[in-house]
């Protein structure tokens, strides 16, 4: 009897979620339960992404390589920092809850005063005006702060204004890019949008849940952003 090819990943799948999650828990370098679990949740996005890839020898190999290096090392990234050409954020910086220098709206120090210029805020459901993909905002600063490199590359020498203005940090939904992703933004790239509920496999690690107009932070992002 021939042999459903995508069953047979489907099947793959599931019997390795069982094995990741172990691993996960009892050797990835992870400061609590649900940081382990998150990272297996990125594991399995990784995965679910790039499905029709693996259904071919060397692809299924390199992904295994991956996931080798994943425990490895521990490091919670998502595998799917590849260049983007669509939108603000191929850095895979972005793709990093924490980054040592406070980039892409990841500092956790408390934005406050909040500022009259910062028009949009953290929970708020939002449309990139260019691209059309939907996102909710999970960050912002008061100024682009990215690495040097990275703004040259995502602002053209007619938006040097772009660094001087507020920069949101954004959940992309996955119905309008496949591959989870996280872009940075500059305020005039985006509008809000209403009665929009978004798909992203991390939405549960920043907010509580989606009240139909916008998202709930929970505790520790609303200590960051208190005024929003």
């Amino acid at each position: 009897m021939p042999v459903n090819r995508q069953a047979a990943f489907q099947l793959s799948l599931l019997l390795l979620a069982v094995p990741a999650q172990y691993f996960i828990t009892h050797f990835v370098t992870a400061p609590d339960s649900g940081s382990r679990n998150l990272a297996f949740r990125k594991l399995l996005s990784s995965a679910a992404g790039f499905r029709n890839k693996y259904l071919s020898l060397s692809a299924w190999s390199e992904w295994c390589q991956g996931v080798l290096s994943f425990f490895a090392t521990g490091d919670i990234r998502d595998f799917a920092g590849q260049e983007d050409p669509n939108g603000e954020s191929p850095a895979i910086e972005v793709l990093q809850f924490k980054d040592k220098h406070g980039y892409f709206a990841t500092s956790t120090e408390p934005r406050v005063p909040r500022g009259s210029d910062i028009k949009f805020h953290v929970g708020q459901v939002i449309q990139h005006k260019r691209w059309k993909y939907r996102g909710v905002i999970i960050g912002w600063d008061y100024k682009a702060k990215a690495p040097e490199h990275w703004l040259r590359q995502n602002h053209p020498p007619d938006k040097e204004h772009w660094r001087e203005t507020p920069n949101y940090s954004i959940l992309v939904d996955t119905r309008d890019r496949l591959v989870p992703q996280v872009t940075y933004v500059p305020q005039e790239n985006i509008e809000s949008i209403v009665n929009t509920q978004i798909m992203h496999p991390n939405v549960d690690h920043y907010f509580e849940y989606f009240d139909g107009s916008q998202y709930i932070l929970r505790p520790w992002l609303q200590s960051v952003y208190p005024q929003d």
